[in-house]
C-alpha cells in the first residue's frame, strides 16, 4: 500500500511538472491560428477577386467588370508586398517594446477597415486605387508574423513547441483554403466580387474582439492561467521572476556574423518565393492554361492548401513520435522534414509545367501533392528561429520575414514579364522551373549550415559574458607576459 501511494504521488508530481494537458497556452495558440486565418483570407482573396473583376462572364454580371492588362493585374497582386516588407523590421522593435497583444491587434483591425473600403476605392480609382489600398494593407500586416513568433516564444515550452507552433502556423494553410474556396462562391453569389472584401472585413473584426478578451503577452500577465501551468511554462524556459520586465539587448554583431542565421534566412527566402508563386499565380494558371471557370477555379485552387493544412498535422505526428522515441536529434528531424517539403515540390513543379488543359486532373493532383509535401516547412524551418534564439525570436522573424518577402514582391512582376500569354504552357514552364530551382538550392544551404542549437548570443547576459571573457583573456595575457619576464 505504501508503494502504491508513493507511485501515485510520483505520477502526480510528474504531471504537475508538465502542466495541464490543455491550458491557456493552447488557447493562445488557437488565437494565433485564428489571427493568421483572418489576415490570410483578407490577403489572398485578391487572387480570385482579380479574376472575377476582369472576367464578369464567369461570375455575377450585375457588378462592374474592369479591362485590366496582365501587367496591371500583376501590380495589384504584388502591391501588398511593397508595404509588407517595409514594416517587418520595425515590427521586431514594436513587439519587444509593447508586447504582442497590442501590436497584433493593430494590423488585424486595420485590415478589417481597409477590406470594407476596397470596393469603393476600386470604383473610384480602378487598379491604381486597388494597388494603393493593398500597399497600405501590406504595411499593417507586416507587423503580424514577428508578433506571432514572439508570442509563441513566450508561451511555448520546448516540449510543446512543435504542437503549438505547427497548430498556430497551420492557420496560413487554413486561411489560404478559405480565401480560395469561399471567394469564388461569394463572387458568384448575389454579393458579387465586392462581397469578398466585406466578408473578410467581418472575419477580422470578430477576431479583434476575441483577442482583446482572451489574449495575454505572457503567462504571468494572464488573468485566466492557473499557477500550475504558469510555473510549468516559466520553469521550462528557465525564466527567473521578473524576466519579462527586463529588456535584453540585441547582439547585432553576433547575429549578422552567425552562419546558421544566414542558412535560415536563405531557406525561408526560398519558401517566400515558392509561396507567392503558388498562392497568387495558381488561379491565373488554372484560368489561362487549364481554362477553368472562376467557380471551379477557386475550389480547385483551394485543394493544394487543404492538402497543406492536413499534411501539417501528419508531419506533426511524425515529429512527435520521432522525438519521443529518440529516432534522431532535433536538428536532423527539422532538416529531414524540410528536405521532403522542399525537394518533393521542386520535382512536382517541373512536372506541372508539362501539362495542358487535356490533363487537368493530373495537373490538379500534382499541385495538391506539391502543396501537401511543402506543409512540412513549418516544423522544418520556421520553428528553428525559436530553437536558435527564444529571447530574440520576434526580431529574428522580422529580419527573416522582411528579407524573405522581397521575393513575393518581385515574383508577380517577374511572372508578368515571362507570361505575356496566360494560355501559354511554355511560359508557365519557365515560372515553375525557376521555382523548383529556388526550392532545391534553398534547402541545400539549410542542410549544410542550418542548426537548431540555441545560440550563445541568445543568453540574457551575453554581453556580460563577453565582457568577463575579455577581462579573463586580458588577465591571461598579462600573466603570460609576467611569466615570460620572470623566465628571462
Amino acid at each position: 500500500m505504501t508503494n502504491l501511494n508513493f507511485n501515485l504521488n510520483t505520477m502526480t508530481a510528474v504531471a504537475e511538472q508538465k502542466g495541464p494537458p490543455i491550458g491557456i497556452r493552447h488557447l493562445q495558440a488557437l488565437l494565433l491560428f485564428l489571427a493568421i486565418v483572418a489576415n490570410y483570407i483578407a490577403r489572398l482573396n485578391v487572387s480570385v477577386a482579380v479574376v472575377a473583376m476582369t472576367d464578369a462572364a464567369t461570375t455575377n454580371l450585375d457588378f462592374p467588370e474592369y479591362d485590366w492588362t496582365g501587367a496591371q493585374k500583376s501590380y495589384v497582386l504584388s502591391s501588398f508586398y511593397w508595404g509588407y516588407i517595409i514594416t517587418q523590421f520595425p515590427a521586431g522593435f514594436l513587439v519587444r517594446r509593447f508586447g504582442a497583444k497590442s501590436v497584433l491587434f493593430i494590423p488585424t483591425f486595420a485590415t478589417a477597415i481597409l477590406s470594407a473600403l476596397t470596393p469603393f476605392c476600386i470604383s473610384w480609382g480602378g487598379w491604381k486605387a486597388f494597388s494603393v489600398i493593398r500597399v497600405v494593407a501590406g504595411l499593417f500586416q507586416g507587423l503580424i508574423f514577428p508578433c506571432i513568433h514572439e508570442h509563441l516564444a513566450k508561451w511555448s515550452p520546448p516540449e510543446d513547441r512543435n504542437r503549438l507552433g505547427v497548430f498556430a502556423y497551420s492557420g496560413a494553410d487554413c486561411g489560404s483554403v478559405m480565401a480560395m474556396a469561399i471567394s469564388g462562391l461569394i463572387a458568384n453569389s448575389s454579393m458579387g466580387w465586392p462581397g469578398i472584401f466585406y466578408v473578410s472585413a467581418g472575419i477580422c473584426g470578430v477576431w479583434c474582439l476575441l483577442w482583446l478578451t482572451l489574449g495575454s503577452n505572457h503567462a504571468p500577465s494572464s488573468h485566466l492561467i492557473g499557477s500550475r501551468e504558469r510555473d510549468y511554462i516559466e520553469r521550462s524556459m528557465r525564466r527567473q521572476d521578473g524576466f519579462h520586465a527586463q529588456k535584453i539587448p540585441i547582439p547585432w554583431r553576433a547575429i549578422w556574423s552567425s552562419v546558421p542565421f544566414y542558412a535560415l534566412l536563405i531557406v525561408r527566402s526560398a519558401q517566400g518565393w515558392a509561396n507567392s508563386t503558388m498562392q497568387l499565380q495558381t488561379p491565373s494558371y488554372m484560368h489561362g492554361v487549364l481554362e477553368m471557370d472562376i467557380k471551379s477555379n477557386a475550389l480547385y485552387s483551394a485543394l493544394p492548401f487543404l492538402a497543406m493544412w492536413c499534411m501539417s498535422y501528419v508531419y506533426l505526428v511524425f515529429a512527435d513520435v520521432a522525438m519521443s522515441r529518440q529516432w534522431m536529434s532535433l536538428t536532423t528531424l527539422r532538416k529531414s522534414i524540410n528536405t521532403v517539403s522542399y525537394w518533393g515540390p521542386a520535382a512536382a513543379l517541373i512536372g506541372i509545367g508539362f501539362l495542358d488543359k487535356s490533363q487537368t486532373s493530373l495537373a490538379i493532383t500534382l499541385m495538391t501533392i506539391n502543396a501537401g509535401l511543402n506543409a512540412g516547412s513549418g516544423i522544418g524551418s520556421i520553428l528553428t528561429i525559436i530553437d536558435m534564439s527564444p529571447n530574440h525570436s520576434g526580431m529574428l522573424m522580422a529580419i527573416v520575414n522582411g528579407i524573405g518577402n522581397i521575393f513575393p514582391l518581385l515574383t508577380p512582376l517577374l511572372v508578368g514579364v515571362i507570361v505575356t500569354d496566360m494560355g501559354s504552357r511554355s511560359q508557365w514552364q519557365i515560372v515553375f522551373g525557376l521555382t523548383a530551382v529556388v526550392f532545391f538550392l534553398g534547402n541545400l544551404v539549410y542542410i549544410i549550415w542550418g542548426t537548431t542549437d540555441q545560440q550563445a548570443w541568445d543568453a540574457e547576459d551575453y554581453f556580460k559574458q563577453c565582457t568577463r571573457n575579455g577581462h579573463q583573456l586580458e588577465q591571461n595575457h598579462t600573466t603570460d607576459r609576467d611569466n615570460d619576464s620572470k623566465t628571462t
